[in-house]
């Protein structure tokens, strides 16, 4: 009778320990869950952030719809990049999708007659932009000849002919503080899912 009952009691002891050991494993497995998760809210939060594409002025790099991931965090405009921002003017409300073309200091001259975009005296080699269509003049009043300011950057889409953008005098050179961040890569859909190709040459 001993022995069934020290046997029986191991057994509760074994079983006891069985439970134990798969509480500490979800312990932990929990654990690691919450710090990932709050390593992504952190990141998201303070380094980068997830923004959508509206409308087709940045083709064919980007499309309608895309999903893109930004760096906010420690990010300076350079000539080239493909930035996010938030200025408000006649043709937009929300965030837009640009390329900058020029920053601080830089003159621009756009050359419709030629199809040029000219930076500091030099032609750009653009090859994000659509190469079967010769841009035009959009309407209204717009900018052909600016230096930009310190501080600012001049930007364009990269589906010249319909794009709102800095040539618009109601945007015009933008402030860098209203950029959100430069976008790094499509995230959505997955066919195009990768980096995103910045740089412009002179």
């Amino acid at each position: 009778m001993e022995l069934m009952a020290l046997a029986k009691e191991k057994t509760q002891e074994q079983e006891l320990e069985g439970k134990d050991a798969l509480k500490v494993d979800l312990y932990f497995w929990l654990q690691a869950l919450v710090m990932v998760l709050v390593a992504l809210i952190l990141i998201f939060t303070f380094v980068g952030r997830i923004i959508g594409v509206v409308g087709s002025s940045m083709y064919p790099t980007l499309h309608d719809g895309d999903l893109l991931l930004l760096q906010s965090i420690g990010y300076t405009p350079r000539q080239g990049d493909v930035v996010v921002l938030t200025k408000e003017f006649d043709a937009s409300e929300g965030p837009i999708v640009k390329r900058v073309i020029a920053t601080g200091g830089q003159h621009v001259v756009i050359d419709y007659d030629a199809g040029t975009v000219t930076v500091d005296g030099e032609v750009l080699d653009e090859p994000y932009i659509n190469p079967e269509e010769v841009m035009r003049q959009p309407g209204g009043e717009t900018l052909t000849d600016v230096v930009v300011p310190e501080g600012s950057i001049f930007v364009m889409g990269d589906n010249r002919n319909h794009s709102s953008d800095s040539r618009d005098v109601t945007l015009g050179t933008v402030d860098e503080r209203y950029v959100l961040g430069r976008a790094l890569w499509v995230i959505l859909p997955f066919q195009d899912f990768g980096p995103i190709a910045h740089g412009t040459e002179a």
